[in-house]
């Protein structure tokens, strides 16, 4: 085992992940000819054939896809270790790897991450934004430490914490029949035409399930790949949506002029439909004090906005 290398692991994973021998030695920082010559090293030492090399084409064998799987797990365990070593001697210092879905980053970071800087001085926030299900893959992995998302998820390997319920809200074009109720029912939305964010979304099921109840018609003719863009379609009178209660803060704020930007929110009366946010991180995580820490600043800060 001495002269099987972490090193080597990760440039066998890279070629597997990229299929590429020059792009391969670009994500780890080395010539290709280096690359080249330590896979062929692994294979000699390993007295196997992991790699199918062709011309345009690079491929593994049944050996290699079966050792990619396995040095996948050693890397993560190594890198498991060092952040254990790391954490011990300064649980709240260096990276912590933070993925937000995009129905939620946008609108919780600018919450969170002053502070954050100002409460972790010394521990560093990297933010990614992916849909749910390349969230959690990420996470199972081990390239983010920490994922923002809305609950449930299958968490087998993983590690789940409810932070807060965020209410929804019915986003309403400027001229709309019930723009001048203070509170909505959810039988109030039946037939009413909705617009929703296209499949891969985890925001778009729970507001679909909302609406099926009261008997909403989803607009088959459009799909929307942001809230922003809901937002724009519900002010050209395209239809209605629904929005989270941390998306409608611009809304909620212009009291003064309900209308702004053509769109008026209004709340539901209860019982309020709800999506549940929560934190989701590997058991095996080394980096979980860290993780707790902003955790509780994320509860804390949501419940001061709602004071």
């Amino acid at each position: 085992m001495a002269d099987l290398k972490l090193k080597d692991l990760r440039y066998l994973v890279a070629v597997a992940d990229t299929r590429h021998f020059g792009r391969a030695a670009e994500r780890c920082f080395v010539s290709q000819p280096t690359l080249s010559a330590q896979l062929k090293k692994l294979e000699d030492y390993l007295g196997v054939q992991l790699i199918e090399r062709q011309p345009k084409r690079v491929g593994l064998t049944e050996a290699g896809a079966e050792i990619v799987a396995r040095a996948r797990e050693m890397l993560q365990a190594g890198g498991e270790v060092l952040e254990l070593a790391r954490s011990h001697r300064d649980p709240l210092a260096g990276r912590l790897r933070v993925g937000f879905i995009p129905t939620i980053g946008p609108y919780l970071l600018p919450q969170i991450a002053p502070a954050a800087r100002k409460a972790f001085p010394r521990l560093t926030l990297l933010l990614y934004e992916y849909r749910t299900e390349p969230l959690l893959e990420k996470l199972r992995a081990g390239e983010l430490d920490l994922g923002i998302l809305a609950l449930p998820v299958q968490t087998d390997g993983l590690e789940a914490l409810e932070l807060f319920d965020e209410p929804f809200l019915v986003a309403l074009p400027r001229e709309h029949r019930l723009s001048k109720r203070a509170t909505l029912r959810t039988d109030d939305l039946a037939q009413e035409p909705l617009l929703l964010l296209e499949e891969g979304h985890c925001l778009r099921d729970q507001a679909l399930a909302v609406c099926n109840r009261a008997g909403a018609q989803e607009n088959q003719d459009f799909r929307a790949t942001s809230l922003e863009t809901l937002r724009q379609m519900v002010a050209s009178g395209a239809g209605i949506t629904l929005l989270p209660e941390l998306a409608c803060r611009a809304e909620l704020a212009s009291r003064a002029n309900p209308a702004a930007g053509g769109v008026i929110v209004k709340p539901f009366t209860k019982p309020v439909p709800i999506r549940r946010v929560g934190a989701v991180w590997r058991t095996s995580s080394a980096r979980r004090p860290a993780i707790e820490a902003l955790c509780g600043l994320i509860v804390e800060q949501v419940k001061r906005s709602r004071a």
